[in-house]
């Protein structure tokens, strides 16, 4: 089938996007699903950083690429082998398929999955193939997903399904910010009601983090980003105090406030400063988690004495170390309880052939979560 989609052909534009426009407005050829895939009518798409840091080069991926990761949408069709799906199912996209046999998916680890994370480093679905073409071409997939496009040919292991009545463009949010963010703070860290938090980097990770400290207890979330305005929304989301980053004495300002350091403090921004600021204010006996992605040249020098001497942790988070079928129905029912209110993430609604424009949104901190909606 004919689709339009968005596709990459070369990383590493320079800004404003709108000029260099590294996102070209196609038309592909689609192929039918295969026996373990699903075809999905896309019905919103957010823009997330992740999808920039392969515009900007950030984080390489194979050419030209269909980008697009967090969406939702109606399945129209679904491969011969699936049984738990049928057309009209709604359905929320998951950029980290799991097979449910290698050793990661056996200890119940699914967003470590190894064939998973070697689909997506080459551009597949999770059983080796690429569903699209263009004049003879194969486009790759991003993250198993290709979600910023009229339709998707995915894994059914990349899509969790949905009640019917969640709106499709709050849905969407679900399978990447509220995934990585909150379940940062659930999975990862184990936060428990009364202890302390700082969140780094207010995107749509960075704010998901925020809520999942509020609704597990934080008596103390303390937001740091460079932008006041994004400090506001924190605030208004339940940040109990606000720290600029761009101040000289940041870390000192969050020691100052929260008694000589946070019981856990959260790097959302992807950058190794951000990182190293969440170290600083990082309590003694406490840990610091990271869930940002920063290009793969990043390094962070650690002084080892204090890792010892202070006890301190040091964690990586993936997809908020999520296990989808079980997370994705537990924030959607803390959403609908009005505990997880993320459809306050979203800063406005695109047409995909404004998307570059949104990028350029996105790159200049901007914009939170901006969706591309999709007209039935």
């Amino acid at each position: 089938m004919k689709i339009r989609a968005a596709v990459l052909d070369t990383m590493g534009a320079a800004p404003p996007y709108a000029s260099s426009l590294p996102l070209r407005i196609v038309e592909l050829e689609l192929d039918p699903p295969g026996r373990d895939e699903v075809l999905v009518r896309i019905a919103a798409a957010g823009l997330c950083h992740s999808d920039l840091s392969v515009i900007n080069g950030d984080r390489p991926r194979p050419m030209p690429m269909a980008l697009g990761h967090e969406a939702a949408g109606v399945v129209e069709q679904v491969g011969a082998d699936i049984t738990d799906l049928v057309p009209g199912d709604h359905v929320v996209m998951v950029f980290m398929p799991s097979c449910g046999h290698c050793m990661p998916c056996a200890e119940g680890r699914p967003a470590l999955c190894e064939p998973g994370a070697g689909a997506n480093g080459a551009g597949t679905l999770l059983g080796g193939g690429r569903r699209l073409h263009c004049d003879g071409v194969t486009i790759n997939h991003h993250l198993g997903c290709s979600a910023f496009a009229t339709h998707a040919v995915v894994s059914r292991r990349s899509v969790v399904k949905l009640p019917p009545d969640l709106p499709l463009d709050e849905a969407a949010l679900f399978g990447c910010a509220v995934l990585t963010g909150v379940g940062a703070v659930v999975n990862t860290a184990r936060l428990q009601p009364g202890e302390t938090a700082a969140v780094i980097g207010l995107g749509g990770v960075g704010l998901s983090s925020v809520l999942g400290a509020v609704a597990s207890g934080a008596r103390q979330i303390v937001a740091i980003d460079l932008s006041d305005e994004k400090l506001e929304i924190a605030r208004s989301l339940g940040a109990t105090d606000t720290v600029n980053a761009r101040a000289p004495d940041a870390s000192e300002q969050v020691r100052a406030l929260s008694g000589g350091g946070v019981d856990y403090a959260f790097e959302m921004a992807g950058a190794a400063r951000a990182m190293e600021l969440a170290f600083r204010i990082t309590r003694r006996g406490g840990t610091t988690v990271t869930a940002g992605l920063p290009p793969p040249t990043a390094t962070l020098a650690l002084p080892l004495v204090q890792l010892v001497a202070e006890e301190r942790t040091v964690k990586g988070s993936y997809i908020g170390a999520c296990v989808p079928t079980r997370d994705i129905p537990r924030y959607v029912g803390l959403y609908r309880a009005g505990k997880l209110p993320v459809d306050r993430l979203m800063s406005g609604k695109l047409q995909l052939d404004q998307i570059n424009e949104g990028f350029d949104r996105l790159h200049e901190g901007r914009a939170v979560r901006q969706i591309i909606g999709f007209p039935a």
